[in-house]
């Protein structure tokens, strides 16, 4: 069951995650975040393959466009990834049949979830979970124009690993090599059954390595980030840090939005992180859906002065922060 909290005691809770923002804010490239739209900028439609749930989801900016994968769930619990485009981030206009469906037995069934898009030259790089029902895996798939995708298998397979004890999942990739590798940022499950964040590098995109023993931002308990330490986002890279948006999970599994901040230079070594969320459910179609009390952060772009976080709302939409640029 999940208590409300008394009106008396949001202001406190406002001025706590502005604190902690600030705290970090010397390392951001962002400043505080707002709502871009106080409704879903996507919701749910038809009676077929994206009728159940519209969410979490992956934006890049691409030949003048803003170009959105996201997760589509029907009636069964199956997942595809749909297309949509916009001019101006905010109005999206759909494709009216998915880009990516389950196809491998790594899928069956359960279909392909939680896109993230990093781009390498001229292909853009998907990272998603295969789930069948049974196993979740990370997985990844290339494409030149997103909407044509050529599937490269599962590349951190679950149940394995120097910590990890199950399922994985959330592959944020750095959008720069570092020393020569390439380096991504996961989601595994700790002896203690708490899903944490792990570190991987690779030379080609297709094979990946630990970077440490233990997971590189750990849960923390009796915090906002005590259950669950997922990736969000694609970092962004600045001289001075690594900066990971990622979605944390109380003892309650509710999801609000933090900040880490790595050393640029060296990927494993955590400078800063966020002491309160930055961005929790407060709509009430971020509070009721599929999944209760979720704000879950996958998409960015950055457009002039400012910056546009994308993420779905309970499990059933896709709703659109913004912060200005510094």
């Amino acid at each position: 069951m999940h208590l409300k909290k008394p009106k008396a005691i949001l202001p406190l809770m406002f001025l706590l995650a502005s604190l902690g923002f600030a705290a970090l804010a010397t390392n951001l490239p962002f400043g505080a975040w707002t709502r871009a739209s106080n409704e879903p900028i996507l919701s749910p439609q038809g009676t077929t393959w994206e009728s159940a749930g519209t969410f979490n989801p992956a934006v890049v900016f691409h030949d003048g466009k803003f170009v959105m994968l996201y997760r589509a769930q029907d009636s069964s619990g199956t997942s595809r990834l749909g297309y949509a485009e916009s001019t101006d981030g905010l109005h999206f206009t759909r494709r009216p049949e998915p880009v990516l469906s389950p196809e491998t037995d790594y899928e069956k069934d359960g279909g392909v979830e939680d896109p993230r898009l990093q781009k390498f030259g001229g292909t853009f790089y998907l990272t998603y979970t295969g789930y069948n029902k049974k196993d979740a895996q990370l997985c990844l798939a290339t494409s030149r124009d997103l909407i044509h995708w050529e599937r490269k298998g599962v590349i951190l397979p679950a149940y394995k690993g120097n910590w990890n004890v199950a399922w994985t999942k959330s592959g944020a990739i750095v959008p720069e090599r570092i020393d020569g590798k390439y380096w991504m940022y996961w989601l595994g499950t700790a002896a203690d059954k708490t899903d944490q964040m792990g570190l991987s590098y690779s030379t080609d995109l297709l094979h990946w390595t630990e970077a440490t023993t233990t997971p590189v931002l750990p849960r923390r308990p009796g915090m906002f980030d005590s259950r669950v330490v997922e990736p969000g986002p694609p970092p962004i890279l600045t001289e001075r840090s690594i900066v990971l948006i990622y979605n944390g999970a109380d003892d309650h599994l509710v999801y609000r939005t933090a900040v880490a901040v790595f050393d640029p230079t060296d990927p494993r070594k955590l400078i800063s992180r966020s002491d309160e969320p930055i961005f929790a459910p407060e709509k009430e179609w971020e509070k009721v859906g599929q999944v209760p009390n979720v704000v879950f952060v996958e998409g960015m772009v950055r457009q002039g002065g400012h910056w546009l976080f994308y993420y779905g709302g309970a499990d059933k939409y896709v709703g659109v922060a913004e912060a200005p640029a510094k």
